[in-house]
């Protein structure tokens, strides 16, 4: 590819979807040998700027070239063929196929004889997974894997292909810190044979690390592209939402009263993880769960949630010991659960905003076996306007919205319910700044209306904002539990909330490495 011409140029794009015009004539440029960070809110247009590029979609109006070589057939196969590789925010994974399988699918190197030699993939994926410096077995069927594994799957598929434009769409969401370290790393060294990556993430301080320019679409239009020694985070935040914000920063933490114990658990272990795990939950009180990847936090939430079996201990609600063994249990004792992945187990994409929104309560929506069309609508609209679901109507499939937007709606499905107890697991992955703060925002009304909620996350800051109390976990235990005003820099001024914010953050980082550094020691 000649390094004095861009190594993609998309000119005047514009495309709707059923009348919702998600691209509006705009311009889009990547040199080679630069990692150029694509931004904007849920519904700004990224994804399907990208899917464009990536042949998935075809444009209604513009022209894109790759290394100055005019695109003109709108494939998935013609982009490869240039050049082109992405992984997706919701993964593209055949979940009954092996890791290997996986990378190299459609690509599969041939024995003599003409058949597949999946032997050759586990090699070559397992080649891949060194360069990283990951753990992933290339023979792990994809079914089996964590998320945090899945993601470094479909990260190494794109990275397969030797392409000269990479692109990322959220490959971090999933990752542990050390992951995202690693990943870094190697975009350094392909970024240095001039390789040109386009980098989407929600992220600022990820973006502050590894990006050379931005690009910032706002409502399908192109807003500003600049280097991003010009864009400090604050200017960033501005641009993506159109005001001027601190991002969660500027969510003041009111403390709400709390009331009994809504939730207990004794001992509690499930097949592999948790293991031991005691804790209450008190009516109004938010509580987050910390850790890395592997560190039991989702295994508990399924576990509350009756998505996995509960081995050992007992799970108590309202005082009242619950047998609790599938999920249909969990829902009548009051306990709702928004999983991690949304994509596969929190909405079903074909199906409309409406469909999706009242699936956890139809049976109260209908009569005789016929479902009253009044109800569904009233509730659908009324939890729309709740959590401001951008979409062009309540009739519109789930699939066609952005993913911060279809999260909300497995959000809504859920609040619709009126769970006593609500288990949000990385309710905010792939959710712009603006979008985040709502959803904490709402997390906390919640609370103050008297609900109790554990709460999961990746990212510190979301932790720190959302919750009273937080329990770090490590191997499936509970390393450490304490209040989250203990995290607090009792030196820093009050007013500033966005250095209290960073210092919390770091002394919470520091307590998730000492619970990581005790796990290894018990394991030596």
């Amino acid at each position: 590819m000649n390094a004095s011409l861009p190594a993609v140029r998309m000119t005047g794009i514009s495309k709707a979807f059923g009348g919702v015009r998600a691209l509006d004539d705009v311009d889009f440029e990547v040199m080679p040998g630069e990692v150029h960070a694509l931004l904007g809110g849920n519904g700004a247009g990224k994804s399907t700027i990208l899917k464009i590029l990536n042949g998935v979609h075809r444009p209604d109006q513009g022209a894109i070239e790759v290394g100055g070589v005019p695109l003109t057939s709108h494939t998935p196969e013609a982009s490869r063929a240039a050049g082109i590789a992405m992984n997706y925010q919701e993964m593209s994974l055949v979940p009954t196929l092996s890791v290997a399988q996986n990378v190299f699918l459609t690509r599969e190197a041939q024995s003599r004889v003409g058949l597949i030699d999946d032997d050759d993939s586990e090699r070559r994926a397992a080649a891949i997974f060194e360069m990283l410096e990951v753990s992933v077995n290339p023979k792990a069927i994809v079914a089996d894997l964590g998320a945090g594994q899945k993601q470094l799957t479909e990260i190494a598929k794109a990275i397969s292909q030797d392409a000269k434009v990479l692109i990322l769409d959220e490959p971090s969401t999933a990752l542990s810190v050390s992951d995202v370290d690693r990943l870094f790393a190697f975009l350094r060294k392909i970024k240095a044979r001039g390789v040109a990556i386009i980098y989407v993430s929600h992220r600022m301080d990820e973006i502050s690390r590894i990006a050379d320019r931005a690009t910032i679409l706002r409502d399908g239009k192109h807003v500003i592209t600049a280097p991003l020694t010009e864009l400090p985070i604050e200017t960033m935040i501005e641009h993506i939402v159109g005001k001027r914000s601190k991002g969660l920063a500027d969510i003041e933490r009111t403390s709400t009263a709390t009331g009994d114990i809504l939730l207990e658990l004794q001992n509690a272990s499930g097949a592999h993880k948790p293991q031991g795990i005691s804790l209450e939950l008190r009516r109004g009180e938010v509580l987050g769960l910390a850790g890395l990847l592997g560190s039991g936090r989702s295994s508990l939430a399924r576990v509350i949630a009756g998505i996995e079996p509960l081995a050992e201990g007992e799970i108590r609600v309202a005082g009242v010991p619950a047998r609790i063994r599938t999920p249909s249990d969990a829902i009548k004792a009051g306990i709702a659960l928004v999983p991690e992945a949304r994509a596969t187990q929190g909405i079903i994409p074909a199906h409309s905003v409406a469909e999706n929104m009242v699936l956890a309560v139809i049976g109260r929506l209908s009569k005789r076996g016929l479902v009253d069309t009044t109800a569904v609508n009233a509730l659908t609209d009324q939890q729309m306007k709740r959590l401001a679901v951008k979409a062009a109507s309540r009739s519109h499939a789930v699939s066609t919205l952005s993913g911060g937007n279809q999260q909300k709606v497995v959000i809504g499905k859920w609040l619709a319910s009126n769970p006593d107890i609500l288990i949000l697991d990385e309710p905010t992955a792939g959710i712009d700044i603006g979008s985040k703060s709502e959803i904490i925002r709402l997390v906390r009304e919640l609370a103050a209306a008297g609900k109790a909620i554990i709460f999961i996350s990746s990212e510190l800051s979301e932790l720190l904002t959302a919750c009273d109390r937080i329990l770090v976990m490590s191997d499936g235990r509970i390393h450490k539990d304490f209040p989250r005003d203990a995290l607090d820099d009792p030196s820093a001024s009050a007013g500033d909330l966005a250095h209290r914010l960073q210092a919390a953050e770091q002394r919470l980082q520091v307590e998730i490495q000492k619970a990581l550094s005790s796990q290894e020691v018990s394991h030596a």
